[in-house]
């Protein structure tokens, strides 16, 4: 299981970050471009021994010439970089016991059975509606109290065939009570037996979310950080407005 959970993580990350799973194995800074980004971009990835950084093509040379000679710490600690996630898979040999009862409701939907939970909101961690009512979301396991949706953990398909990512959320007067961690690792137990490989994220920030992901027999794979848009139009737009005329003056 560790050898094919690898192995399609790496698919995975080599068709994000525009790599190969050679470099995502060796110990050197890659640089790497995104055809498809239509504005400034920049995401950088750590995984192993070796970091991926990946941009527009309007930013190779600049963000490139910017980094090198820095070590891993500097480069995810540079000004242009902002918020990271860390990205839990499951330990090898898989064992968490999700037998345990709750004095709730719980119930397995996938697939087209997910469209009953339409119009359905504050889970949007876990499953999500666009304005056409469609959703990522292809499996989920859900918590009711008296018929009423208390917590979710749903699991979203991802540019790669059987691996999916786990969100969760459950209502607030709930918390604090591991209903989310039963919750994924029940759904994360129900994927494996399906075949599918489940990860899990946490943003850096969120103690709560990582202390689920520890629970529930998962162990960090990879850092990356959010997909930086350099023009100006972010929150933080003071900063990328200066960047922006670093970059691409």
């Amino acid at each position: 299981m560790k050898a094919i959970i690898k192995s399609k993580i790496e698919e995975l990350l080599s068709k994000e970050f525009y790599c190969s799973a050679d470099e995502l194995n060796g110990k050197s800074v890659v640089y790497s471009v995104n055809f498809n980004a239509k504005k400034p971009y920049i995401k950088i990835l750590a995984y192993r021994n070796c970091v991926v950084i990946c941009t527009s093509e309007d930013l190779y040379y600049k963000v490139r010439e910017l980094v090198q000679s820095k070590n891993r710490d500097e480069i995810f600690e540079l000004p242009l970089v902002y918020g990271q996630t860390i990205h839990y898979v499951p330990n090898d040999n898989y064992t968490k016991d999700a037998s345990v009862s709750l004095n709730y409701e719980c119930e397995y939907l996938f697939e087209r059975d997910i469209l009953s939970l339409t119009g359905l909101t504050g889970f949007e961690n876990s499953v999500a509606f666009d304005e056409n009512g469609s959703t990522s979301t292809k499996a989920a396991y859900i918590a009711k109290d008296k018929n009423r949706i208390i917590g979710v953990a749903g699991a979203a398909e991802s540019s790669v065939n059987d691996i999916w990512e786990i969100g969760v959320d459950v209502m607030e007067e709930y918390r604090n009570a591991r209903l989310g961690t039963y919750l994924v690792r029940g759904l994360t137990k129900e994927l494996l037996a399906r075949n599918i490989i489940p990860f899990y994220s946490a943003s850096v920030t969120n103690i709560g979310s990582q202390m689920v992901a520890s629970r529930c027999g998962y162990i960090p794979f990879w850092i990356d950080t959010f997909g930086t848009i350099l023009d100006g139009s972010s929150v933080y737009n003071d900063i990328t407005r200066g960047l922006s005329t670093i970059f691409v003056e």
